[in-house]
């Protein structure tokens, strides 16, 4: 998601952690079908050499997991006194001084075997941050997310810190603390590492994929329930450093100015007799009448409408998706891939409409298809074919076809991207009708 300077909360993450002193490497934990989008995105920086590396999931399972493989390959490739800092990606720090100050206070207590975590010291009574009561610089205790006359008595004790979510420690303390409190997590991480692939990518980077059969077997649970709560070596650093948890459309309204009638607009909306609502759409006109304390983000994949109130119930329609096996759940209408992106134009009864952007010197898989043939037209530049036992280049305004069960492949031999037009039709239409017989980037 891009911020009103084109920059994106994934990109200032990582600028955040690499702009620190004394950073050996960046590591990436995040899933294997967003490892080339991220890549995109680190390499806009032009920071890609100090990626790093990345540990890539096949699914989801929760933190704990993450961060327990996380440590275990930074424990093998630095030791076990390397100093972890653990940052979510989708924070927002105004203050890099104050932030860079708490690192180095968090790193002198983490010298101590302590697990540390950071607390922000709250300036309103907040329902959606859970909370940490502490002594000091010690934990008394973890809170969950409190209801509003709870969370106001929590601001006015001063004693209650929010949870950031973002931790410090020792690779070895936390895999020390883990065995104590979370001794089937750690080995069940352990086996599933042994099992996985590592290699090294086309820009330097190293990856490890984890292996999915081991990986499943691994307790889904978070790094707070795993560690934190159970722990007594838990210390905190409070901070006042503009942080922010944009984990909802309510807190990413925030960023927005207001109009003398508290709305805030992203994109074009026409607004009558409306109040304190927030509407986000790029693409298209967007009308409200007679409403107030809305929500309204508009889409290419789907149109959210939510009261101000319920931002954080957005999840609910997520799980519901989710089990419905609904498309919109499990793909973009823009799809990323390590060659560039697709887009659906438009799909119906045994056809769809894709335009494909190929990046410069970039290139499919050698694949094939069984039940749907496809008709490319270049718009933009020349495209390399390989169709069957025939390989041509096609330059704009040309096309080919290929018909179901020929083998292809798509290349951009150019130094600017190419862009073309795919028609598919066929019997069955869905991604998932494919083979890939030889692919660059090691999905055959």
């Amino acid at each position: 998601m891009r911020l009103a300077d084109g920059q994106s909360l994934l990109q200032r993450a990582f600028l955040r952690a690499a702009g620190l002193p004394g950073v050996a490497q960046v590591l990436t934990v995040t899933n294997r079908d967003l490892l080339f989008k991220t890549l995109d995105e680190f390499a806009e920086l032009a920071l890609a050499p100090a990626a790093g590396a990345f540990i890539l999931e096949p699914f989801g399972r929760n933190t704990a997991p993450a961060v327990a493989a996380a440590a275990l390959w930074a424990q093998e490739q630095f030791g076990p006194q390397v100093d972890l800092l653990l940052l979510p990606a989708d924070h927002l720090i105004a203050d890099t001084g104050a932030f860079a100050d708490a690192v180095a206070k968090a790193r002198l207590l983490a010298a101590n075997a302590d697990l540390v975590t950071f607390g922000i010291r709250p300036d309103a009574p907040e329902t959606g941050y859970g909370y940490i009561e502490a002594d000091g610089t010690r934990v008394k205790r973890f809170v969950e997310k409190p209801d509003l006359a709870t969370a106001r008595a929590f601001v006015a004790g001063g004693r209650h810190l929010w949870n950031s979510g973002m931790f410090c420690f020792r690779a070895g303390t936390l895999l020390d603390e883990m065995a104590q409190h979370a001794p089937q997590l750690l080995e069940a991480v352990r086996g599933c590492l042994q099992a996985s692939r590592r290699l090294t990518g086309s820009g330097g980077e190293l990856r490890v994929e984890l292996d999915p059969g081991t990986f499943e077997q691994v307790p889904n649970i978070s790094l707070d329930y795993a560690l934190m709560e159970p722990s007594r070596h838990v210390g905190v650093v409070a901070c006042d450093m503009g942080w922010s948890d944009i984990g909802a459309w309510d807190a990413l309204s925030e960023l927005c100015p207001a109009d003398a009638d508290g709305n805030r607009v992203v994109g074009e909306a026409v607004l009558h007799e409306a109040r304190q609502c927030y509407v986000q759409s790029p693409e298209r006109v967007v009308g409200l009448v007679g409403v107030s304390d809305l929500l309204v983000v508009d889409t290419p994949d789907a149109l959210l409408v939510a009261h101000r109130d319920r931002a954080q119930d957005v999840r609910q329609i997520v799980e519901q998706l989710k089990r419905q096996g609904h498309e919109a759940y499990k793909v973009h209408r823009e799809v990323h891939r390590p060659w560039g992106t697709y887009t659906v134009l438009e799909q119906g009864d045994q056809f769809k409409i894709k335009r494909i952007v190929v990046k410069p010197r970039q290139s499919l898989s050698l694949q094939m298809h069984h039940h749907r043939s496809e008709h490319w037209v270049v718009v933009a530049g020349t495209a390399r074919v390989v169709n069957g036992s025939r390989e041509m280049l096609v330059e704009t305004n040309e096309s080919t076809y290929i018909p179901a069960g020929a083998t292809h492949r798509l290349s951009n031999p150019g130094a600017d991207d190419l862009i073309m037009i795919e028609v598919q039709s066929g019997t069955y239409i869905g991604e998932d009708d494919i083979v890939r017989f030889d692919d660059v980037y090691g999905r055959a």
